[in-house]
């Protein structure tokens, strides 16, 4: 039977049962091996001065439009480690693609004075003032997802994610050991710098092998333009022999259209992040590959992170990034992972 799911407050997080085991050793992560931090940093709070962990409030704002499944999983992540550990997790999210609204959000959320704030930067020219003016008001904050080149510059305790221009750069290699030499990378959401910097890295990687490869611009909350955009893409260069797609907002509309087009199974194609669908194409061949950056984890582990900073004062990960990614499920391991994909745990 599987897991229950239960909403959160201001927002989609939903919380799922994960075993001991894991939580032990995302606590042992964040007391241990960690960089300590002077007392007078603004988690690090007198033992006379530090709330129950009853009374700690973090706020969560994302750009985890309601269209992209893959945020559910990060929320289904936060909420999990909010009851673990017996704190309060607000998640927000815009409802479009729109960094004036999330900026806004951000200022919102930091005049709410949270003990700890958890964001991720899509944009940082557009949101980093707002991250900034959080931080120098004294509320720790951790990045996700995206930011991870900058956030140290903003101010930022940590950042949990996948470096995206690796993981492009590698799904490119993978392509172009599987025959590729001009690959179509599909970008479902404009103006997401992390999604620049995976087709940056695809284009790195098939240049290096001798191909080429170029971007095809999609709206993920329109899949039936996106199915269209990519057939009309693929008739008007026969060359393409390849396919990216940087979601699953994406794959899903490209598998479509490659039935359309009759070409499924007959180019290399792989993706960003799973679904049931992505995962039952890659286990019978129709993808190459699935890149996990394991949304999960990126909720789960920044609620650990802060709550056991603002009790000791300690940051894991020594200034660089924590990684969650890039992992490439294959066909062979494909079937591993579909249940935990449906809990919304992968």
């Amino acid at each position: 039977m599987r897991p229950r799911r239960y909403p959160r407050v201001c927002g989609e997080a939903r919380r799922l049962p994960v075993c001991g085991a894991i939580i032990g050793a995302l606590l042992l992560l964040a007391a241990c091996g960690s960089a300590e931090r002077d007392a007078a940093d603004p988690g690090a709070r007198a033992s006379g001065d530090r709330p129950g962990r009853g009374e700690l409030r973090l706020v969560a704002v994302t750009h985890g439009v309601a269209a992209d499944p893959f945020w559910s999983v990060v929320a289904n992540g936060m909420a999990e480690a909010a009851e673990d550990l017996g704190v309060r997790v607000d998640y927000q999210a815009i409802t479009t693609f729109d960094m004036v609204a999330m900026s806004q959000m951000i200022e919102a959320a930091a005049a709410s004075r949270p003990d700890g704030l958890i964001v991720s930067v899509p944009d940082v020219d557009a949101l980093g003032s707002a991250i900034r003016r959080a931080v120098a008001a004294g509320i720790p904050v951790v990045s996700i997802n995206s930011g991870g080149h900058a956030f140290r510059a903003l101010g930022a305790l940590a950042h949990v994610g996948q470096p995206e221009y690796d993981g492009g750069y590698q799904g490119g290699q993978r392509l172009a050991a599987a025959g590729a030499s001009a690959v179509l990378c599909v970008n479902h959401e404009v103006g997401n710098v992390a999604l620049d910097l995976r087709c940056q890295g695809l284009r790195d990687a098939m240049v290096e092998a001798g191909g080429t490869a170029s971007v095809l611009a999609v709206d993920l909350a329109d899949p039936e333009d996106a199915r269209q955009r990519v057939r009309g893409a693929l008739a008007a260069d026969p060359s393409i022999d390849a396919v990216l797609t940087l979601g699953t907002a994406g794959a899903e509309p490209t598998l479509q259209a490659l039935v359309d087009v009759g070409r499924e199974g007959g180019l290399a194609f792989g993706t960003f992040d799973m679904s049931p669908t992505v995962l039952e194409r890659t286990a019978r061949g129709g993808l190459l590959f699935a890149i996990d950056q394991q949304p999960y984890l990126q909720g789960y582990l920044p609620v650990v992170l802060l709550t056991k900073y603002l009790e000791t004062g300690t940051m894991p990960g020594g200034g660089e990034p924590i990684r969650t990614g890039p992992r490439f499920v294959t066909a062979e391991t494909a079937e591993r992972v579909m249940d935990l994909v449906e809990q919304g745990i992968r």
